[in-house]
């Protein structure tokens, strides 16, 4: 059975960086539990964070010993990615280096770019030669893009940015519209940038699976305005109000990204930012946002998907912004080295 079948699989190893802040705090439960990799695949996890958060990181490990979860083999903490990395199946880039106040977006890509090319070389050495990565520390898509580059000799297809928390925002906003269970809602898609050029496109999306999103909301203005300002901006909100960034629920999109590409999203779309095939005349090789479907470790563009005039121009000023992001850090990180 199938059952016996992945109790026999080796543990699955599993690094997450930043693991000693608040989004892994998260995290890890959803991990543990089995409801990221199926509820009978063992974990090894493997912790990193910097050398000054060693000793909360310390205290992490002794949290998750005293959860007593029998799917967790064993876990590593460390500051160094040589140990890190070493083997892993799965990296999720939860760590990253923050905006500060009066910081240029070139500067903190600069400052990203270099954190990313360091751990994308040992990642290419190291790693399992299928590793799957999730990048989350902004700017996401770019520093996927970063680490891609400097990881030659893993599958360009396992890079991945995190863009299902804006998917999640944006399908539980229809739901709360319209009196709905959010699950009710499907194919509300992310187009781009996990940044606020992000489009929240609800054009092919259903109401309990055939109800269009715009007859089952009755407000087209809402829709094409405050809509999209709402999912764009939610992390701004949340920031506003909290004075920390969101974690909750970044992790369950991290758990809902890692579940559906690892184990199947059973036939559902989900939005995911992956290499660019060109699809939908998007530049080649460019980590976007784009609606997929997901089967055991593998994933495809869904085609087909018709554009209007107001998509196709939202969709190419989150291109834009991506091309300018890549076109600075290429500039920063590969000038007189080709890569």
């Amino acid at each position: 059975s199938s059952c016996r079948m992945s109790l026999k699989q080796p543990p699955l190893r599993v690094c997450v960086t930043g693991a000693a802040g608040q989004i892994a705090y998260s995290l890890l439960p959803h991990i543990c539990l089995g409801r990221t990799f199926g509820p009978n695949r063992k974990i090894i996890l493997h912790l990193m964070d910097i050398e000054r958060a060693q000793t909360a990181l310390g205290g992490v490990k002794f949290e998750l010993q005293d959860c007593g979860f029998d799917l967790l083999v064993d876990v590593i903490t460390t500051s160094d990615p040589n140990v890190a990395f070493k083997d892993v199946d799965v990296c999720v880039f939860l760590g990253a280096f923050p905006r500060g106040p009066g910081m240029e977006r070139k500067d903190l890509l600069a400052k990203n770019a270099g954190i990313f090319k360091t751990q994308g070389k040992i990642l290419d050495s190291i790693a399992s030669r299928d590793v799957k990565v999730v990048v989350v520390g902004n700017p996401a898509n770019t520093n996927a893009w970063v680490t891609q580059q400097c990881a030659p000799s893993i599958p360009p297809q396992n890079f991945t940015a995190l863009t299902r928390l804006d998917a999640n925002r944006a399908q539980n906003q229809i739901a709360m519209r319209v009196g709905v269970q959010p699950s009710a809602v499907s194919n509300a898609t992310i187009w781009g940038n996990h940044s606020s050029t992000q489009y929240p496109d609800v054009s092919f999306a259903r109401v309990n699976g055939f109800k269009d999103v715009y007859e089952a909301v009755g407000d087209k203005t809402w829709l094409q305005g405050d809509y999209i300002k709402t999912v764009q901006q939610r992390g701004a909100a949340i920031i506003a109000a909290r004075k920390l960034s969101s974690a909750m629920s970044a992790a369950k999109a991290i758990s809902d990204h890692l579940h559906d590409w690892l184990v199947g999203s059973g036939g559902k779309i989900v939005s995911m930012a992956v290499p660019s095939d060109g699809s939908y005349g998007v530049e080649k090789g460019l980590i976007y946002s784009f609606p997929v479907v997901c089967e055991a470790g593998a994933y495809q563009i869904v085609q087909g998907v018709p554009l209007s005039d107001f998509s196709k121009k939202l969709m190419q000023a989150t291109e834009k912004e991506l091309s300018e992001e890549r076109a600075m850090t290429k500039q920063i990180l590969f000038s007189g080295s080709k890569l």
